[in-house]
């Protein structure tokens, strides 16, 4: 009856040490760290997702620089980060370079997001700005240097600029837009990675124009006034309603590049399922304009099949919508 007993006991002991164990194996945490850089455009939603993925998941370190795009690549390419956050798509140049490296790469789209072309709020005498005004004063050797050099019936005021260094992806987008090249452009502006540098110097200048994300601009509306653009359909402000329907002519979607080996580390895994899953409301919270869930779907099947490459890989994309490129028409 003993030895029965202390089977018993045995066997209650190794089931309690089992159910322990799986217990403890279900309930812990991540480890590691996720490390990402690149665009300070789209660092807003990604620190903002890190923020509430650390909270879920204490044991996960989740670090996020703001290089730039060109800048965060050069990194990701390399092998050095895990994420890149990029206001464009990659460029073959990139690409190659991540292929000497054996990086692959996943792209997903993250948010929807239109280059505010800002000035101070006190500038009450310019109010629209065409791409003609835009391409006078940003091309390279431009002569403007006053407001009244770019038309007449403005200031007679000297015209101070502001914009993104050239590593970063906003400068290659706007240039490409207004200049008809990526990176053509004046060089005497007050260039910076960091677009809270240029908010503070539009802020605190009345004769200022610059540009960068909507985010900024919509954090900045106290300071700053964003001026209409007229494409030669009249003249169209970036707001959430022109920016998510593509009739604001700066719109743009901005992007996350995934390491595809690092996609199979659990942290890594599991904090870009988190940051699709939580995108609709944070992009939003942020400033930023949330993607239909049609195409947050369509990124998430992307990440969980591994499926690798660019869906801007040809001319042929050109003129097609993003919901178009994702499902591959």
């Amino acid at each position: 009856m003993r030895l029965k007993n202390f089977l018993k006991t045995l066997v209650f002991l190794f089931g309690a040490i089992l159910s322990f164990g799986i217990f403890n194996a279900d309930a812990a945490s991540l480890q590691g760290t996720v490390r990402i850089d690149g665009s300070s455009t789209v660092f807003p939603i990604t620190e903002a997702v890190a923020e509430e993925f650390q909270k879920k998941n204490p044991e996960v370190r989740a670090t996020v620089g703001i290089s730039g795009t060109g800048g965060g690549f050069k990194r990701f390419c390399a092998g050095d980060t895990d994420i890149n956050d990029a206001s464009r798509p990659i460029k073959e140049q990139e690409v190659q370079k991540g292929t000497e490296h054996g990086i692959d790469y996943i792209e997903l789209p993250v948010a929807y997001d239109g280059i505010s072309v800002v000035m101070n709020l006190k500038n009450t005498m310019v109010n629209v700005l065409t791409f003609e005004d835009l391409k006078k004063i940003w091309q390279p050797e431009s002569k403007v240097k006053r407001w009244n050099d770019a038309r007449p019936e403005w200031p007679n005021q000297p015209m101070t600029l502001y914009g993104p260094g050239m590593d970063s992806g906003t400068f290659d987008y706007f240039t490409e837009a207004v200049n008809g090249k990526a990176q053509a452009s004046r060089a005497d502006f007050t260039a910076s990675e960091d677009d809270n540098v240029l908010v503070q110097g539009i802020a605190g200048d009345v004769n200022s124009l610059g540009y960068f994300g909507f985010s900024y601009y919509e954090e900045n509306r106290t300071k700053l006034k964003a001026a209409l653009i007229d494409a030669g359909k009249g003249p169209i402000g970036p707001t959430e309603l022109t920016i998510r329907n593509g009739t604001y002519p700066l719109s743009r979607p901005i992007f996350i590049y995934v390491n595809k080996k690092a996609a199979d580390r659990p942290e890594v895994q599991a904090f870009v399922q988190f940051y699709l899953a939580n995108a609709p409301v944070l992009v939003k919270e942020v400033g930023y304009i949330p993607l239909p869930e049609k195409i947050y779907k369509l990124a998430l099947e992307r990440f969980d099949k591994r499926v690798a490459g660019t869906i801007f890989k040809d001319k042929e994309t050109a003129g097609k919508g993003l919901l178009e490129l994702m499902m591959g028409k």
